[in-house]
């Protein structure tokens, strides 16, 4: 039997299609890269934006047609956000769909494929291992749901409220992951650092639980983190992450807008002046600090100089990387009943300036912090020159460089850099 699955959305699905890949592999279930070689196609959906969606209703009808040239003889099963807030629509207007399987029953999917039954789950459960066999990077979940209700998200309605995954879990995959010689983890959750579990007769809170994995750590050198909230961004978390060398100081920190206004209209829970010092600070007592984002513009009733503050705070921010869009409302939430609903030709001409200034402000910051020295984990060879090796440092910077010995994908090598050609810089491995 084979399978193939394609998966849309954030990085906790990626990681739960990894989880369901490692369960279906256990159960002698080989993947294909080819539907029309499949016995069983799992899509893995995501909700947040409707583009998303619409783009899934396409693919649903591929496999179809796939599946009438089979005369049947393909499963096709969907799972993840849609599956769970489009249930019933789903299987109404897509009768074709052997199973829609929800957030909570994910792990069920090897059991439905073998023997057509499904368990029914009322609460969401972390699986044992994420890992993606020969990954060098993995994802570690920690946390799913979200009780923060911004008032533009549908996560809240198809993740269910947080919870958090026991210390003890968290632990065992890291010492497997340290196994598998893996150099680089990234903790998830919708509001990762929001964590809270029991661990030896005490509270553990976000910064606490990094405490804990620290001296696990050999063979992983880069510890990331996504996507943290600015208002549970501690003074304790901020600590810990100057103190720890292999806490990387690329922080993602969501602003969503400049404006006080609209953040209380999204529900964020925090305002520009809060935000702005919480960044000042970070910048005080962080080595290195290099930030990315998440930016919308055109929210309801925004006004241009509402737009004009965000802006502004990205150029305070001086982020090198940001995910920049425009708002569009998601049935269901607040937001899309708000009045004052903004022009989709307005959202795109405010989201386009936004992204030219964040473009070339990118470009300036790293041109200016040439030369400098940093830890590179490889990738490859670079397409263009197979001398040259391609990989990325602690601060996601895309990195080509001459090797002075040999290398194999996973390595981590210094190198000094001297260039920036477009987004990638350049130099050469230094000898240690």
């Amino acid at each position: 039997m084979r399978y193939l699955i394609e998966t849309y959305g954030c990085q906790l699905n990626m990681a739960e299609s990894s989880a369901i890949e490692l369960l279906l592999k256990g159960q002698g279930i080989e993947k294909t890269e080819d539907a029309e070689n499949a016995d069983v196609v799992i899509i893995n959906t995501c909700s947040v934006r409707k583009t998303a969606e619409n783009r899934i209703w396409g693919r649903l009808g591929y496999f179809n047609s796939i599946k009438k040239k089979k005369n049947g003889g393909l499963k096709l099963i969907v799972t993840g956000c849609m599956a769970e807030r489009l249930k019933d629509e789903m299987k109404k207007e897509a009768p074709f769909v052997d199973a829609v399987i929800g957030t909570n029953e994910k792990e069920e999917i090897p059991s439905y494929i073998l023997s057509d039954r499904l368990e029914k789950k009322d609460s969401y459960s972390f699986l044992s291992s994420y890992y993606e066999e020969g990954s060098f990077s993995s994802y570690v979940p920690i946390m799913n749901g979200c009780n923060n209700f911004c008032s533009y998200c549908i996560v809240p309605y198809v993740r269910g409220r947080e919870v958090s995954r026991s210390v003890e879990s968290i632990l065992s995959e890291i010492r497997f992951l340290e196994q598998k010689g893996v150099k680089e983890i990234t903790l998830l959750g919708q509001n990762v650092n929001s964590y809270h579990a029991e661990y030896e007769g005490q509270t553990v809170d976000f910064p606490t639980l990094l405490e804990i994995i620290y001296p696990l750590l050999d063979s992983i050198e880069f510890v990331r983190f996504e996507s943290p909230h600015p208002k549970d961004f501690s003074d304790h978390l901020i600590k810990v992450i100057s103190e720890k060398e292999r806490i990387c100081s690329h922080i993602h920190l969501p602003m969503q807008s400049g404006s006080s206004r609209i953040l209380k209209l999204m529900n964020r829970k925090t305002t520009r002046e809060d935000f702005i010092a919480l960044v000042e600070k970070m910048r005080r007592e962080i080595k290195d600090l290099t930030f990315s984002t998440d930016v919308m513009v055109g929210f309801p009733s925004e006004t241009e100089s509402e737009y004009e503050e965000t802006l502004s705070m990205m150029e305070i921010m001086g982020c090198t990387e940001a995910f920049m869009y425009y708002y569009n409302p998601r049935e269901g939430t607040p937001s899309a009943k708000m009045d004052l609903q903004i022009e989709e030709e307005e959202k795109i001409r405010r989201l386009e300036r936004l992204i030219q200034e964040q473009l070339d402000r990118a470009h300036r910051i790293k041109e200016s912090r040439l030369p400098f020295e940093t830890k590179v984990l490889i990738r490859g060879n670079t397409r263009d020159d197979k001398d040259r090796l391609l990989g990325y440092n602690e601060h996601n910077d895309m990195v080509s460089f001459m090797p002075k010995k040999a290398h194999v994908k996973g390595d981590m090598v210094r190198v000094r850099l001297t260039e920036l050609n477009g987004n990638t810089y350049r130099g050469e491995e230094i000898d240690v």
